[in-house]
């Protein structure tokens, strides 16, 4: 993985990306905001069902993948959760397990991950999960996808700062990516993502956002 690597910065013991000038996640809580913005704004783990499938724009730490893993193990849900990520610049193995230290709850599950991610490997099968990360600009990756979601986490870096993740074009291949009555959730309130959301087809609502942001954004698929 050390084509497209991120360049690392920490503040607080929060990752940032020294190529977006962005944290990873909140400076406050990231595993709170996580199950605020993605699980809650996606209404997980109450719609969680066998063979349920979550798709991902930005991978990061994979705090993300381990909270919705944690709660689907909680929830009891039979079969493994599906969870397939796109990410354009993967973490160091170093840095993602420096990352994911910070939440020792999810200690034994980040355990999994890490160990796969020291590998090489982008696809990890346990009784409980079927995840694969596909490495790349998801502008190209997220096309050939054969694959649809249930639920979608857009945590791409800032819009301001990564536009290209949050590209009208994408978002509508995004569209083309869900299952219909398929949600997204993301932290982003901007205004041209959500215009560019409801063009794509979803009802897009805003929401009260984590912590400092006032609001987030989720949107269902009629």
């Amino acid at each position: 993985m050390d084509d497209h690597q991120s360049q690392t910065l920490w503040q607080g013991g929060v990752p940032v990306s020294a190529r977006f000038d962005d944290p990873y996640y909140s400076l406050q809580n990231g595993l709170a905001e996580s199950r605020h913005v993605f699980l809650l704004g996606n209404g997980l783990p109450g719609r969680y069902a066998p063979r349920f499938h979550i798709a991902e724009l930005g991978f990061g730490t994979g705090l993300n993948l381990l909270a919705a893993w944690q709660a689907w193990i909680a929830s009891g849900t039979e079969g493994p959760l599906h969870f397939t990520s796109f990410e354009a610049y993967p973490l160091p193995a170093a840095d993602l397990a420096r990352a994911l230290a910070a939440f020792p709850e999810l200690a034994a599950l980040a355990a999994t991950l890490t160990a796969a991610w020291s590998s090489g490997a982008t696809r990890i099968r346990t009784d409980t999960l079927r995840a694969e990360i596909h490495i790349g600009d998801a502008r190209r990756t997220l096309p050939r996808w054969k694959g649809r979601a249930d639920a979608w986490f857009l945590d791409g870096f800032a819009p301001a700062k990564n536009p290209e993740l949050w590209d009208p074009a994408l978002l509508t291949e995004t569209a083309r990516h869900t299952r219909p009555g398929g949600t997204l959730a993301t932290y982003s309130a901007a205004g041209h993502v959500r215009r560019a959301l409801a063009s794509a087809g979803f009802a897009v609502t805003r929401r009260p956002g984590f912590g400092r942001k006032r609001h987030m954004t989720t949107g269902r698929m009629e």
